[in-house]
């Protein structure tokens, strides 16, 4: 018998079909290879360095922590969190204090909090009424840096913990640049004075363990890429 020969028709149907088979089939391997570069590309990607972060890393420690704060009473909640942090690592671990790197970040309206007393009773008006804050006691705009008085105790949210308690822990400042202009800014409005000038004045007269960091959100980044757990508080 001879045997029957498919019909071009049919020809044409088969090469069809292994045309888009193969079309398919290559669309899936390109997708599973650009998803493994990306996957790739991800596992091996590493954050820049910039010379100005570098502090970070010279703050002494096993374990890093960064508090992120942008209101008086979250920088209040960080203060009794780091310390209860360090707390708990000395009863539980038996750790050190310098076993522990500490960072908290004032932003937006906590800024004001990373003046001294000079600074507040110079200008705690401005700042109290930026910071939404006042005295527990007289209610009024504060004169003093109320973070750093222990005496107002179970009336503030630091509950005694205060700015240089911490420093002596090892904590340190970061304090925010940009808000600080802004601050300076409403200084100068206020009272007629130079903005450039009362910056200048208000960097140089922060707390114990603080500097200025070009804005407190990128603080935050950067403690991050470098290796400390984030609290926001």
């Amino acid at each position: 018998m001879s045997k029957l020969s498919p019909s071009s028709s049919e020809r044409r149907s088969f090469l069809t079909r292994l045309r888009t088979g193969l079309v398919s089939f290559g669309a899936m391997t390109g997708v599973a290879m650009a998803q493994s570069k990306a996957a790739s590309a991800a596992s091996s990607w590493e954050p820049a360095r910039h010379e100005k972060d570098d502090w970070f890393d010279k703050v002494p420690g096993k374990h890093r922590l960064v508090f992120d704060t942008t209101t008086v009473d979250g920088l209040g909640d960080a203060f009794l969190f780091a310390n209860n942090f360090f707390r708990a690592n000395k009863t539980e671990y038996g750790l050190d204090n310098s076993d522990l790197a500490v960072v908290i970040i004032v932003r937006h309206r906590s800024t004001p909090m990373g003046y001294n007393d000079a600074m507040w009773a110079k200008y705690g008006k401005t700042f109290a009424t930026r910071s939404k804050v006042e005295d527990p006691k007289t209610k009024l705009a504060p004169k003093v840096n109320i973070y750093n008085d222990a005496s107002f105790g179970e009336d503030l949210r630091n509950r005694g913990n205060t700015l240089d308690s911490l420093a002596k822990l090892g904590v340190q400042f970061g304090v925010c640049a940009f808000a600080t202009r802004a601050a300076s800014r409403a200084i100068a409005e206020a009272g007629g004075g130079d903005a450039d000038a009362i910056f200048k004045e208000l960097t140089s007269n922060l707390v114990s363990n603080a500097r200025m960091v070009p804005a407190g959100i990128v603080a935050v980044n950067r403690a991050q890429e470098r290796g400390y757990s984030l609290v926001s508080a």
